[in-house]
């Protein structure tokens, strides 16, 4: 038994060239007891129509510039949009919750329910089972305060609409225990949403920002970018003893709306830009971000940023000044790393931004064409001439704009990585990284410069909106379930497909004919006969039979002469022999969402959404 564990549990450490390769919705956190920070997961959309998803580790090191991989066989599935949480008890530990998968060729999707711990000590991770603990979801936003965690809303996408969250979870670290804080429906607290900044303190937890969608009947769904700001004041009680019970709660929270502060300094309103807390400083930092805006029915204009923004969390809390400081003339030429990228405009946040209303469909069906453009330049009055441009101005060192980079401080360096840019109707994820010190704010360091190329005739790209730059890219990470989801469109060899393998392949392969049943169950292209005759992942026999009952009655009449209850005998037969075929692929499938963390509730949620894939192929805004 020891040696299966340690051989579940042995780590294999690689130096790597460079930061991970490119991806998005991945977390970037601080290590809690080094000068290191910690990569886990993320996702990339390929040219060819392909998601990769990741479950790899990556550690930095800032004194050496260096990149180093961790894989063990024990570790949380391929994944992206889950928040990551780090604690310095025990040598230091990452705690990472939720998430979400999708399928190679993106017709199966789901969320993650599971809770991991990584011990930077020793680079293994252990799965924590608990009875109680949050719902599957994404976008949400964990954050330690003293030996707590604690989890604030996120989404829930089940096929047919996005769900927002707003629950409160704490999970104890030394207890091992989750519990969700209920509050009166007297008190106010935040409305759902997700991608906000989630940043502690010592006094509690702020939170600013995030996105929603809102459902209107007859109408198409509208994004909404927040700027509200809340704090969650958190107070530990010293627990008093009457007759040997206590009589306190051991931890009393409380929402607390903060009014808006002076704009002077403030970021306009957008989404996409998660901030990093400064510790140092009791500082929030954000980078970037897109304010979207629908000008009608079929065009959104979308306006990226590179703008960077503090807000101190002390007090009230105010936004301050992170504009770039130039350097006094010396005489010499500073040396400057300038990163071969389109024409970007000069930082100047007060000209910046938009405060129109961002409305954005996320739909598949009626999603509007985009336009895209850069922060707006500062009003041009008479452009100077190209010898005139000044070598040394910090602001050419600015990384390209972008929404949903990955942010971390270290001491007082702000490290920046990826992130999502737009032109047209392209969509490109970043692989450059950043650093800039933020208490000298002199000049961005590219540590990594983009290879990306971005045409610049995209303007007029018919290509759909998670199309990124040409990448050859197939990593080894991804879920192995390639070969039969190919054939989407081929209803007739779909169904067979997968059986006849079973029959053919020993039992280690039913791994991969589940993952391919369950992006054929979900792909929305089959004929209404195969998706009836077909039972879904999560469906019982008696939910089967209950959607399909009138086409096996058909079937029967057409092949005996039965009629009345014995026709519907004979049509349930032949249900019941159409899902006991069917049934050691359902099993696997069940095992494969419980190693997700979901329960049987949830998996008998997911059946009766039906056929669909998820609702977010335009994602990245959730």
């Amino acid at each position: 038994i020891q040696r299966e564990w340690e051989e579940a549990h042995k780590v294999t450490e690689e130096l790597v060239e460079g930061p991970p390769s490119r991806r998005a919705n991945a977390t970037l956190t601080p290590c809690p007891n080094g000068n290191h920070l910690w990569c886990i997961g993320g996702e990339f959309f390929s040219d060819d129509g392909k998601a990769h998803f990741y479950s790899d580790v990556y550690r930095y090191s800032p004194e050496k510039n260096e990149w180093r991989k961790f894989v063990s066989p024990t570790c949380p599935g391929p994944r992206s949009a889950h928040a990551v949480v780090a604690s310095p008890a025990g040598g230091g530990k990452l705690y990472l919750f939720g998430g979400e998968f999708s399928s190679l060729y993106q017709n199966s999707f789901h969320h993650y329910r599971d809770f991991w711990c990584f011990d930077i000590s020793t680079h293994t991770w252990e799965r924590i089972d608990t009875k109680i603990r949050p719902s599957a979801r994404s976008g949400h936003r964990m954050a330690m305060w003293k030996h707590y965690i604690v989890l604030f809303g996120g989404f829930y996408d089940p096929g047919i609409k996005t769900n927002y969250l707003n629950d409160l979870w704490l999970f104890d670290t030394q207890e091992y225990k989750w519990r969700q804080v209920e509050f009166k429906e007297t008190e106010r607290k935040p409305s759902p949403r997700s991608g906000f900044s989630f940043l502690s303190t010592p006094e509690g937890i702020l939170l600013h920002g995030g996105y929603c969608k809102e459902y209107v009947k007859g109408s198409r769904p509208v994004g909404v970018m927040l700027d509200d700001t809340w704090f969650l004041r958190m107070t530990l009680n010293s627990e008093t003893l009457t007759a040997g019970k206590s009589t306190a709660d051991p931890l009393t929270l409380k929402w607390e709306k903060r009014k808006k502060t002076s704009t002077a300094y403030a970021p306009s309103l957008r989404s996409g830009c998660t901030m990093a807390l400064w510790s140092n400083k009791n500082t929030g930092i954000l980078f970037g971000g897109v304010t979207d805006e629908d000008t009608g029915e079929e065009t959104l204009e979308s306006v990226f940023h590179n703008d960077l923004y503090g807000y101190q969390i002390t007090g009230n809390g105010r936004w301050v000044s992170m504009n770039l400081k130039r350097p006094k003339k010396k005489g010499g030429a500073q040396k400057k790393k300038v990163v071969a990228q389109p024409t970007r405009p000069e930082s100047d946040e007060e000209d910046y931004g938009n405060e129109g209303e961002g409305d954005e469909d996320e739909d598949d069906n009626d999603k509007p064409a985009k336009k895209s453009k850069l922060a707006r330049p500062p009003k041009e009055t008479s452009p100077a001439p190209d010898d005139d441009i000044d070598p040394d101005d910090p602001q050419r060192t600015v990384p390209l704009p972008r929404y949903n980079a990955m942010l971390a401080v270290l001491r007082n360096t702000l490290y920046i990585y990826g992130g999502i840019y737009e032109k047209g109707s392209r969509e490109y994820t970043l692989d450059d990284f950043y650093s800039l010190q933020l208490d000298k704010l002199d000049r961005y360091v590219c540590l990594k410069a983009s290879e990306i190329v971005i045409a610049e005739g995209d303007e007029e790209s018919s290509s759909d909106e998670d199309d990124d730059d040409d990448d050859d890219e197939e990593d080894d990470e991804t879920i192995n379930d390639n070969e039969s989801v190919t054939v989407v469109g081929e209803d007739e060899v779909k169904e067979v497909e997968v059986l006849e393998t079973i029959e053919e392949e020993d039992k280690d392969s039913l791994r991969v004919q589940a993952a391919a049943f369950m992006g054929v169950a979900k792909d929305s292209t089959r004929s209404a006969e195969d998706v009836l005759s077909t039972p879904l992942p999560g469906e019982t026999l008696a939910m089967f039979y209950a959607r399909s009952r009138e086409y096996w009655a058909q079937k029967a009449y057409g092949t005996s002469d039965s009629r009345g209850k014995q026709l519907r005998r004979d049509g349930f037969t032949l249900a019941e022999e159409r899902y006991a075929e069917y049934k050691p692929i359902l099993e696997e499938v069940e095992r494969i969402l419980a190693e997700a963390g979901l329960d049987e509730e949830e998996m008998r949620k997911g059946a009766a959404a039906g056929p669909q894939g998820a609702s977010g192929q335009s994602r990245n805004r959730r």
